[in-house]
């Protein structure tokens, strides 16, 4: 059954009161950064309930982590913190409870109509890691760029292949994302060609956010690693394929990742995903002890990637993939990230990499999608290999629950022209 708040929350929403996602918003009219929890059509502000004293428990009476424009403070507070403030939460909203149904005046203080707020960057992000976790992913690409004999490294097997990204252009659902200009492979003759990417894509993936971080020195265990994971927030780590191909040897991604990252602006805690955990695909070879988790999981988040085409009404389903597919897990991304003493901090962005399943509608990006443009899409009378100008890519997750569902709302973006 599920559970029900005073508040109406309709029976499709994203966001009943067995989500409580976190976000940080402002209310139209300019006021301060607010932290927030995400009910059904509702914001309920978690810093005038701090302030009205009711976040009474011994991990956050007294804390000011709700008075901060970020989660950054509450990230760093870990798992008691975050299971008490959850656990308040629920309870305040909850039908049963008086203390909030109550109270027209702090009612009226705290809960906004999501309409009449702006959302914010939840976290400050002081680093970005991008990962390359999905087989099917690696392996679709491998055939693309060098043949079908051996389409994945031997290395990939071994351990969680990932870049350091750029933290300064992660941007929030909703913003714009501008065609970025670079050079691209030579034809013939001729010099590398500049200009406009004439390759921009999506890249359908989820991040991980980083809670408590360690030592600079000390790693994370694998058993411990999920510890330090706050939650999970939808990402489009939009790509230029044409410069990303030109550049990428020796070093890897570069300009043709770093212009744009898009990310959600709800993160659904780990608590709120348990419900949905699963196993992870079997590992083949089994992995080093270091990355050999004793009961490996996943989580089985349904995702989608709608285009709506320049100048048209009406978004088409592109993609439907799971989280559930990915080979290399949370755990093991922390635990080989940390494995040389790098320190991570609350607020770090931890990211999947492109999300694809093995069906051909699971495909999570146009380089696949259209195998590199041989292939095109007919998006409604649109033909498309990569993303046009004016196009915007929208991105879904929900997990089905018993009469309830945990989601992740959406995150958006559309493409503008390259600057002249």
């Amino acid at each position: 059954m599920s559970m029900k708040s005073f508040l109406e929350v309709a029976s499709d929403s994203h966001f009943p009161l067995e989500n409580l996602p976190y976000g940080v918003f402002k209310p139209k009219g300019g006021e301060e950064p607010r932290i927030g929890v995400a009910i059904g059509d509702y914001v309920l502000d978690l810093t005038a309930i701090a302030a009205a004293g009711l976040f009474d428990g011994p991990n956050l009476n007294n804390s000011q982590c709700f008075f901060q424009p970020s989660l950054n403070c509450f990230l760093g507070m870990g798992q008691l913190a975050w299971k008490e403030a959850r656990a308040t939460t629920q309870r305040l909203l909850s039908a049963e409870e008086p203390t909030l149904r109550d109270n027209a005046n702090l009612r009226g203080k705290s809960i906004f109509p999501m309409s009449g707020v702006e959302m914010l960057l939840p976290f400050t992000i002081g680093d970005y890691t991008d990962f390359f976790s999905s087989m099917h992913h690696a392996k679709n690409c491998g055939i693309i760029f060098r043949g079908p004999e051996n389409p994945i490294s031997p290395n990939w097997f071994h351990l969680p292949i990932a870049y350091h990204g750029r933290a300064s252009s992660i941007v929030i659902s909703g913003t714009d994302i501008i065609r970025p200009r670079g050079q691209g492979h030579p034809i013939g003759n001729f010099p590398p060609y500049f200009g406009p990417s004439k390759k921009l894509d999506f890249e359908l993936e989820m991040a991980a956010v980083v809670g408590p971080g360690n030592e600079l020195g000390k790693p994370i265990d694998v058993k411990n690693a999920a510890d330090h994971i706050f939650g999970l927030v939808l990402m489009n780590d939009w790509s230029a394929r044409d410069i990303q191909a030109w550049e990428y040897v020796p070093l890897g991604p570069f300009l043709g990742k770093s212009f744009g990252t898009t990310i959600s602006p709800w993160v659904v805690t780990l608590e709120a995903l348990e419900p949905f955990a699963c196993d992870a695909p079997k590992q083949d070879p089994h992995p080093l002890p270091y990355l050999a988790d004793k009961q490996p999981k996943n989580y089985d988040i349904p995702l989608e990637v709608r285009i709506k085409p320049s100048g048209q009404e009406n978004a088409l389903v592109v993609t439907k993939s799971n989280f559930k597919h990915l080979y290399w897990t949370l755990a093991q991304q922390v635990a080989h990230h940390t494995i040389n003493g790098c320190n991570l901090r609350p607020g770090d962005l931890l990211g999947t990499g492109t999300i694809s399943g093995p069906e051909p509608e699971a495909l999570g990006c146009l380089l696949e999608l259209s195998w590199n443009g041989q292939k095109p899409l007919s998006l409604n009378g649109s033909v498309r290999t990569f993303l046009d100008d004016g196009d915007e890519v929208i991105f879904t997750a929900c997990c089905k629950g018993d009469s309830y569902n945990v989601g992740f709302g959406t995150c958006s973006g559309k493409v503008l022209p390259a600057p002249q």
